[in-house]
């Protein structure tokens, strides 16, 4: 059977059904056809599947239509965390539910979503078990870790390098013949799966703790005198040893502000406690209240308060030139100064739907003071002339992207994370 599906896998001959065209489904889904395979994308999404039809891309609603006589679904379904920062598998389960309604004899189930070690083997493969087809037998349970950076256009789908590791031997052997044709970079053979499951909770954690090193290192600063951003060039100089992480407004998206509540809560299941981990999400979930204390500093520094005074907040998404707004500091600022009483403008140009205006200098006229919540190229073009021109007097730079020496010295307020 192993030597069946191989084969099928090494001539191009699997029919893929991919389940989930989210940031990271869809880019795979197009590669995989680009490639030259039989792939057809599985979605809820009515609206999503339609955008995603009427570029010419194999997507649909119905389940039986995807799903049914494929030989390689590949799970690509968000795993957020709850309000309590608690695992939310739910997408994750009823995607492996429903594939065990179409499983079959010499298939292969791939799960690239973001789960924590263990994960697969006690949660996916028991749900696809209701099939009464043996995993590791009569199909096979691989996890290959996504590994998407939004907005980057250096490192893609497919030239990212990736991790595979199956429940058993066979299932990390295809799983790895099959990257290996839809991928232009190495692809790595884990020892098991929960090694693969491990390595993207480890690489998004260790960018958290990083994150949160400088953000205090920001406070610390910010007290001391001395500017964060500088610093960090000059360690930057070491060829060795040393690795550039930049002070925020805080953390968001879909990985770095979740995926260490994975590994905090499988470590506890096991009795484990992971103080350090903890510490690194307390620290950067504490960055948005931090950036609102730099806000009043700074109205404080133009005898303004907060209450009563027009606010503009710049960016929602997480990050530059992207749109996604998931756990994006954004939210607790903005909802921390309606509270206060600012009268708040919203812009954000990837993001006009939840904006409260349309374009940039309509966020920038009558205002008093600007929030920069996001690093948009067309915020890091914002000069001091210009904000000297619309008379704006203090500026929060959330993200330390503008000039500081040259908005000071026209006489404008500055605050940034550090600086």
């Amino acid at each position: 059977m192993t030597n069946l599906l191989m084969d099928k896998i090494k001539k191009k001959e699997i029919r893929i059904c991919i389940v989930g065209l989210g940031y990271v489904g869809l880019p795979l889904l197009k590669l995989t056809i680009e490639k030259g395979f039989d792939a057809i994308g599985f979605d809820t999404d009515g609206k999503k599947v339609e955008e995603i039809k009427s570029e010419g891309v194999n997507a649909t609603c119905d389940i039986d239509t995807s799903l049914n006589g494929a030989d390689c679904f590949i799970i690509c379904v968000p795993t957020p965390v709850d309000e309590n920062h608690r695992p939310d598998l739910q997408f994750v389960e009823s995607a492996s539910k429903t594939i065990s309604k179409y499983l079959k004899k010499n298939s292969i189930v791939i799960l690239e979503s973001t789960v924590a070690p263990g994960t697969t083997e006690e949660v996916v493969v028991p749900l696809l078990a209701e099939s009464n087809l043996k995993a590791g037998e009569d199909f096979y349970v691989c996890q290959c870790p996504e590994r998407i950076d939004p907005g980057n256009k250096k490192w893609t789908v497919r030239n990212i390098p990736r991790v595979v590791g199956g429940i058993n031997k066979d299932s990390t052997e295809m799983a790895y013949e099959f990257y290996k044709r839809i991928l232009e970079s190495e692809v790595i053979k884990m020892s098991d799966v929960k090694a693969a499951e491990a390595v993207k909770i480890v690489e998004n954690t260790f960018r958290d703790v990083n994150i949160a090193f400088v953000n205090e290192l920001a406070k610390s600063f910010d007290k001391i005198g001395i500017d964060t951003v500088e610093v960090i060039k000059g360690a930057s100089t070491k060829p060795f040893g040393f690795m550039a992480h930049t002070p925020g407004c805080g953390v968001g998206g879909h990985c770095i502000a979740i995926d260490p509540y994975y590994l905090i809560e499988k470590a506890e299941t096991v009795g484990f406690h992971h103080k350090f981990l903890k510490l690194a999400r307390e620290i950067n979930n504490s960055m948005p209240k931090y950036t609102i204390q730099k806000i009043i500093s700074g109205l404080n520094k133009s005898s303004r308060c907060i209450k009563g005074t027009n606010i503009a907040v710049l960016g929602l998404a997480y990050k530059g030139r992207v749109s996604d707004t998931r756990e994006s500091p954004a939210f607790p600022i903005i909802k921390a100064l309606q509270k206060l009483g600012a009268n708040v403008t919203i812009f954000d140009p990837y993001v006009l739907n939840k904006s409260t205006v349309k374009s940039l200098d309509e966020a920038l006229s009558k205002t008093v003071c600007i929030v920069i919540i996001t690093d948009h190229p067309e915020f890091k073009k914002i000069s001091a002339d210009l904000l000297k021109q619309k008379e704006i007097e203090v500026v929060i730079d959330g993200r330390n992207i503008l000039e500081k020496e040259k908005i000071e010295k026209l006489g404008i307020i500055y605050e940034g994370i550090g600086r």
